[in-house]
């Protein structure tokens, strides 16, 4: 299975519904973006991965379709089922890069097998993955009709943006109890936004509203005084930005610093990173969500092999797909009551329609 061909595309979809415009203590957005990678195989086998374009609130820049001409001298000519061997040779610093050429490597060796990926990667625990709908910064009211709108739609968890404030964090949290009471679970992301003292006075004050957890409130810096607000407070703290390498990952749990972790595949590096990340956490009690990164099919596809793959997934997965204007698949992904059935087909299970690809393309 020697990699014939690379080719790389950037797309860029309005967003919708009640996600637009997306609201985060960093910027809002109007627009959702990915970096797309097209590997093909010397016996036509093609394989698609997906990573975010834009992280420019954590200083990365927007990445282009010129990486791939740094691929190709690295691609060309290798096998496209030498998935540990990407993550030991990998030459360059551009994990997100890894991570969509990783997951394309993935969907060929599950074509080539004949099989979904979720086979490969152990096999099926569940078959329907509940969604966890998201939203930005909102006003009071606001929030509470978004979140009465999701309730109505079926959805059963809801994750919002925070951090600009804690007073603002805990008006809105307040509004959306009080459109729907306790029909979502509810979870809200600071991205960062506070100091130890803020962190701690928040999540005491967020102790009536019943969160599911409170994801990264502070840099990751401060892992250890996630570990001691821990124990002063009846919150949960998840962490998504601190969960990058298998060793950083295991300071966290040795710390016990984190109820929940939030792993991505363009921060850990793929698909089998994420699976190790989750194993790992396993065998310290602490259950995982695959974070969202405004993603588009092929991302919530992998998204969804892996939570039907991983016993240690038993909560919501992050998603804001139902957001897209379009998608660049052949056939959308369906939500039917806040949950989307694995795809069976072989591979990611889902097919690139080029003429909407190009559509979106950017560049």
């Amino acid at each position: 299975m020697k990699i014939t061909d690379v080719d790389a595309f950037v797309i860029e979809v309005p967003q919708k519904h009640a996600i637009f415009p997306y609201q985060s203590r960093y910027l809002a957005t109007s627009t959702t973006g990915a970096l797309l990678i097209r590997l093909e195989t010397e016996s036509g086998l093609v394989g698609w991965g997906e990573t975010p374009q834009i992280l420019s609130f954590y200083g990365d820049p927007p990445l282009t379709a010129d990486v791939v001409e740094s691929l190709r001298p690295v691609l060309l000519g290798k096998d496209a089922g030498a998935i540990e061997m990407l993550y030991a040779e990998w030459p360059f610093d551009h994990i997100r890069v890894q991570s969509a050429v990783e997951m394309a490597m993935w969907d060929i060796l599950g074509k080539a097998c004949g099989q979904p990926l979720y086979r490969l990667l152990g096999g099926p625990v569940r078959k329907e993955i509940e969604l966890a709908c998201c939203m930005g910064i909102q006003p009071p009211g606001r929030a509470g009709e978004i979140a009465k709108a999701y309730a109505d739609e079926g959805f059963k968890t809801l994750k919002t943006k925070a951090g600009r404030s804690p007073e603002e964090d805990l008006a809105m949290v307040r509004g959306i109890r009080d459109a729907v009471g306790d029909r979502l679970k509810l979870r809200i992301d600071p991205n960062t936004g506070y100091p130890p003292d803020v962190c701690l006075q928040l999540a005491r004050d967020l102790e009536p509203y019943n969160l599911e957890y409170l994801e990264q409130p502070m840099p990751d810096a401060n892992m250890a005084d996630s570990a001691r607000i821990r124990t002063l407070t009846s919150t949960p703290l998840a962490l998504n930005e601190s969960v990058t390498t298998l060793e950083h990952v295991r300071k966290i749990l040795e710390l016990d610093a984190a109820d929940y972790l939030l792993p991505d595949t363009y921060q850990c590096g793929g698909v089998w990173a994420i699976k190790l990340i989750v194993d790992v956490a396993a065998s310290a009690g602490v259950p995982c969500v695959f974070h969202c990164a405004h993603d588009f099919g092929l991302k919530t596809a992998a998204m969804l092999h892996v939570a039907a793959s991983s016993p240690n997934m038993p909560l919501a997965n992050d998603c804001t797909y139902y957001g897209l204007e379009s998608d660049i698949l052949t056939e959308r992904l369906e939500i039917h009551a806040g949950t989307m059935t694995v795809p069976e087909a072989p591979g990611l299970g889902v097919d690139v329609d080029m003429s909407l690809l190009r559509k979106y393309l950017v560049g």
